[in-house]
């Protein structure tokens, strides 16, 4: 629960400091500070996994494809669409992305999809309809769709390819999310130096970042993958659905106003998730592997199982 409540934190903190800095700077500033966070926590958890990083340089290629698709693409395109939609649009929407990963492994890894899964995709697409079109604070009066709604489409078909190809990696779940860290930093430096910085953030700004960088970005990691190890995937995976909730509860704490399209929307999208990855609902393929997807960052599509 304390991991779905940190990545939630994501959605409405970054929506309150996107306009003290670029989506660029605090994807940037996001990884360079969780970086060393991550690091000791790597170290520490996955203590036992001697070969780790000799599995992780081997698998080098795949971790830069991550870094660029799960830490980079996902965050730039989850912190520009804050800036045009609302933290609870984002999260509900992004709910649906266990929903279209289960679609992407019918179509890449071959896996088969049992009549009810079917029915939540459909029904899971309904909801997010309802909340693109009429989420926003003039509900039916105002039917629109925000250029940050459809963003947070492209942040979720970017992370269901990330998830996708994370199925073929080996190494353990904690240091494959550091190596993909480190890199996305180091791989934005030049970027940045390029670019240059143009915030000029207030106090209540870095506060912001700094919430970010221990909570969603180090501690939500540690505590998901401690969950998974006590209670299992199956069981863990419960939980994801508190993320949108979550989210709601915090922009209310924080003054942020909810219609009642976002919470019908909300209620069908979760309604069809789960429809989608309840247990027996897809049959794996010739293309699966054993490995299972990691978490995704801030909104997580589903459990790892290695650790």
């Amino acid at each position: 629960m304390l991991a779905q409540l940190f990545w939630a934190m994501n959605f409405v903190v970054a929506d309150r400091v996107i306009a003290e800095f670029t989506p660029l700077e605090l994807t940037f500033l996001r990884w360079l500070g969780a970086f060393p966070i991550l690091l000791v926590i790597t170290i520490w958890i996955e203590r036992r996994h001697r070969d780790k990083w000799r599995v992780a340089a081997r698998e080098w290629w795949i971790h830069i494809i991550q870094a660029v698709l799960g830490m980079v693409g996902y965050t730039l395109l989850l912190y520009a669409a804050l800036d045009t939609t609302s933290p609870v649009n984002a999260s509900v929407i992004s709910a649906i992305n266990p929903a279209v990963i289960a679609l992407a492994a019918v179509v890449v890894l071959g896996e088969r999809i049992r009549r009810g899964g079917v029915l939540g995709i459909v029904i899971s697409f309904i909801g997010v309809v309802i909340v693109v079109l009429l989420g926003g604070p003039s509900g039916p009066a105002d039917l629109s769709i925000v250029i940050g709604d459809l963003l947070i489409l492209g942040a979720i078909l970017t992370w269901t390819a990330y998830v996708i190809i994370s199925r073929r990696i080996q190494t353990p779940p904690i240091t494959a999310t550091t190596v993909q860290v480190g890199l996305s930093a180091l791989m934005l430096a030049p970027v940045m130096a390029i670019v240059g910085f143009q915030a000029q953030p207030s106090a209540e700004g870095w506060w912001g970042l700094a919430i970010i960088i221990i909570f969603p970005s180090a501690l939500a990691y540690l505590l998901w993958n401690v969950a998974v190890t006590q209670l299992g995937p199956s069981r863990t995976g419960v939980f994801l659905n508190l993320l949108p909730v979550f989210t709601a509860i915090i922009a209310v704490a924080l003054g942020d106003a909810i219609t009642v399209w976002q919470v019908i929307g909300g209620l069908i999208v979760l309604a069809g998730v789960y429809l989608t990855t309840r247990p027996g609902a897809t049959i794996p393929g010739p293309g699966a592997t054993a490995a299972a997807a990691a978490p995704v960052p801030d909104a997580p599509a589903e459990p790892r199982t290695r650790e």
